[in-house]
């Protein structure tokens, strides 16, 4: 499932409007799903190093991560640690056959157990816990709570009635956050607003939440709806892993039908090519992959392209910008997925998952625009 449908997709349109199409070759599916993986169960029980986000409100708040966090205290930061879970769920769920699947059910298994996440909640339940993973890992949270939701499987039934708590922690505190955002978050790292509130509305929609999507869906309206011109010539920033006005785009998608997202997006991003050409929008480049901070970039070339990616396939059939899209998020896919390796754990521990979000098309299977009550229009 990989590549070969994205593949069949930018070769149909760059031979319908020019270019040269990107080709996989047949062995690399495999080859992907194991290395993601791998990095995935190398890091999801690693408690060290660890970057923790913790408020100490006196000397006993002071313990080990795996105390703190009894199910997500690896892969160097609780977010990280949630999104390799859903990477570990993903590829079991895609790829059940696959050469690691005994040992990433074990990894599962161990992990997303009724008690760990008790103790997850009893973490948020702490003092000095209000924004904790706000909105970035709780998004990532429930983009978890979705795979096993939408996996019919024994083992996701019994993780997800687990996870499901924690579940509802995570959508409340979007209910009561949102209210209070009086301006979109529009940066490129883990606090901007558009990634974590696309993730939480494919939650709301998939859970059957009608409140946090109402909810989301008018606060999305009352940010972007009339933004325009996009200063996307002025992306990445030094330390981006997250687009702004891709992000942004990619979660307008979710709540415009065709017609008015085809017009909206004229306007907020009047630039794009109708000629089919890629170099429009240049990867990221990272000189040293050693440093955290640095190493984003190779991130945002891998959520850069599955943005583009969804944001052609919300676009009529003919719409002569869905090449030029599709031949940026080639070039990007590229270059993103080239960079994921276990040469260093800065950038080890967390590209798999944005690798595997692209490849296996999750933004694709998002939840699409569909009408809500009246009190959202």
């Amino acid at each position: 499932m990989f590549l070969k449908f994205r593949t069949a997709i930018i070769a149909s349109l760059l031979l319908l409007y020019g270019g040269a199409a990107w080709s996989v070759g047949p062995n690399e599916d495999r080859s992907h799903e194991t290395r993601f993986a791998r990095l995935a169960l190398d890091c999801v029980a690693r408690e060290y190093p660890n970057k923790i986000s913790h408020v100490l409100n006196d000397d006993g708040d002071v313990s080990p991560p795996r105390e703190l966090h009894p199910a997500f205290y690896g892969c160097f930061d609780w977010h990280s640690a949630v999104h390799g879970h859903w990477l570990l769920v993903r590829l079991l769920r895609t790829l059940p056959e696959g050469d690691l699947a005994n040992e990433i059910t074990a990894a599962l298994e161990l992990n997303l157990t009724v008690e760990n996440i008790a103790g997850e909640l009893a973490y948020l339940d702490r003092p000095g816990t209000t924004s904790f993973e706000r909105p970035y890992g709780l998004a990532w949270l429930l983009q978890l709570g979705i795979e096993l939701r939408e996996w019919e499987d024994p083992r996701a039934t019994r993780w997800l009635a687990a996870l499901m708590p924690l579940e509802a922690v995570a959508g409340d505190r979007f209910k009561s956050w949102l209210p209070n955002l009086n301006y979109p978050v529009r940066i490129g790292t883990h606090n901007q607003s558009a990634f974590g509130m696309a993730l939480a509305l494919d939650w709301a929609r998939t859970s059957g939440d009608a409140e946090l999507e109402i909810l989301l869906v008018n606060t999305v309206m009352a940010f972007h709806l009339n933004d325009v011109n996009c200063p996307i010539a002025y992306e990445p920033s030094g330390q981006d892993f997250l687009s702004p006005c891709l992000m942004e785009a990619d979660l307008m998608r979710r709540v415009l039908p065709e017609d008015r997202y085809s017009q909206w997006l004229a306007e907020f991003l009047p630039n794009i090519p109708r000629d089919g050409s890629a170099g429009w929008l240049i990867p990221g480049i990272v000189l040293d992959p050693t440093d955290g901070k640095l190493v984003h970039l190779d991130g945002v070339n891998l959520s850069r392209a599955w943005n583009l990616e969804a944001i052609a396939a919300s676009l009529p059939d003919r719409d002569d910008r869905r090449a030029a899209l599709m031949a940026a998020a080639s070039v990007h896919t590229d270059t993103g997925v080239g960079a994921v390796s276990g040469e260093n754990y800065e950038g080890g521990h967390w590209l798999a998952s944005f690798a595997t979000y692209l490849l296996t098309q999750r933004a694709l299977e998002a939840p699409a625009y569909r009408p809500i009550p009246r009190s959202a229009e």
